[in-house]
C-alpha cells in the first residue's frame, strides 16, 4: 500500500462514507459535492485495493475490509480532533444546551431521573428533551438529529452509530411485605405457584423466556397480568399478592413496601449502552454530559 497517496482529507471522507454508506449523505456532512464525494472513494479504492463500498438497495454495504478499518480509523481521526479542539471548553454553570435523549420507561425512571437532577444542580441551563425509544428507528432519529443520545441495550444499536457501555443489568424478583407466601428465598417450584405479573412492550404477550426456563424443569407460572410498561408493575405489585422479575435498577431506591429477592432459577440479565451520531461526537456539550450520564449510570 502506497500511504504517499493519502491524505487526511482521504481518511475524513473515508469515515464519513462508512458512517453514513451513502455518498449523497456523507457529501452532506463533509460540505462537499456528490461528485467530489464519489471522486474521493474512487482514490480509496485505489489506495486500499478494495472496493471498500458496495452499491445496495438502500445506500452502500461496506465491505469486509471496510469494516475493520472503521473502529480504528475513528480512534485515529479522535486523536487528530482532540488534539485540534483541546483548547474548546464547555462551561456547565453557564452554558445553555438542549439534548434530547430517547429512552425506554425504565431506563427514563432508573438512568434519565436521576442525571436531570443532577444536571439541575451543576448545569441549570440544560434542558434535556426525553423521547420513548424505538428500536427501529433509532437510527433514523440520531440520523436526522431527532434525537442527540440514545439508551439501549448494544446488540440492537446500528453499527454506524458511536457508543459506550454503561452497565450490565440483572432481574430481580419483587413482591409485597407481608405475602403470604413470599418471605425470603423461593424455590423455581413456589415460584411457578405464585400469581404474577409481565411486562410486554408490545403488549398482550403472557410468555417470556422465563416459561421457557420453567418448562425445561417441568413448571408453568401462573401469568395474570400482562402490563406494556415496567413502571407500573412495582405499585400493583406492592397492592396485591402478585409478583414479578423486574430489572434490578428499576427498584433501587424504590422498594418501600416491598421484598427485592433473587430470581428462583438462573436468567439471563442484559447490557445498556448509550448510542450517539458521529455529529454529536466532537460537540464538548455534548461530551460533557456523555460523561455526566456514565458517572450516574455507573
Amino acid at each position: 500500500m502506497d500511504t504517499s497517496r493519502l491524505d487526511l482529507n482521504l481518511l475524513v471522507t473515508l469515515e464519513a462514507l462508512l458512517t453514513e454508506r451513502n455518498v449523497t449523505r456523507a457529501a452532506a456532512r463533509l460540505s462537499l459535492s456528490q461528485p467530489a464525494v464519489s471522486a474521493q472513494l474512487s482514490r480509496l479504492r485505489d489506495v486500499f485495493e478494495d472496493p471498500l463500498l458496495l452499491p445496495a438497495q438502500r445506500g452502500m454495504t461496506p465491505t469486509a475490509k471496510a469494516l475493520s478499518l472503521l473502529e480504528p480509523l475513528r480512534q485515529a481521526l479522535d486523536q487528530v480532533r482532540n488534539v485540534a479542539t483541546s483548547h474548546l471548553h464547555f462551561d456547565p454553570a453557564h452554558a445553555e444546551l438542549t439534548v434530547t435523549i430517547a429512552a425506554t420507561d425504565y431506563l427514563q425512571a432508573a438512568v434519565l431521573q436521576p442525571l436531570v437532577l443532577r444536571l439541575r444542580r451543576e448545569a441549570p441551563g440544560v434542558r434535556i428533551a426525553v423521547r420513548h425509544m424505538d428500536p427501529r428507528q433509532h437510527a433514523a432519529q440520531l440520523a436526522q438529529g431527532d434525537v442527540d443520545l440514545g439508551l439501549m441495550q448494544p446488540i440492537e444499536a446500528d453499527g454506524s452509530l458511536r457508543q459506550r457501555p454503561l452497565f450490565h443489568e440483572r432481574y430481580v424478583l419483587i413482591a409485597r411485605r407481608g405475602h403470604p407466601a413470599v418471605a425470603g428465598k423461593l424455590s423455581a417450584k413456589a415460584f411457578a405457584r405464585l400469581e404474577q405479573v409481565v411486562v410486554s412492550p408490545a403488549g398482550g404477550a403472557f410468555s417470556t423466556p422465563v416459561d421457557q426456563a420453567l418448562a425445561g424443569l417441568g413448571l408453568k407460572r401462573q401469568v395474570v397480568l400482562s402490563a406494556a410498561s415496567f413502571l407500573f408493575v412495582p405499585d400493583i405489585v406492592g397492592r396485591s399478592d402478585l409478583v414479578a422479575l423486574v430489572p434490578e435498577r428499576l427498584v433501587k431506591g424504590r422498594a418501600a413496601g416491598l421484598q427485592v429477592l433473587a430470581p428462583p432459577l438462573p436468567i439471563d440479565g442484559f447490557d445498556i449502552a448509550m448510542v450517539w451520531h458521529e455529529r454529536n461526537h466532537g460537540h464538548a456539550g455534548h461530551r460533557w454530559l456523555r460523561e455526566q450520564l456514565a458517572m450516574v449510570a455507573g
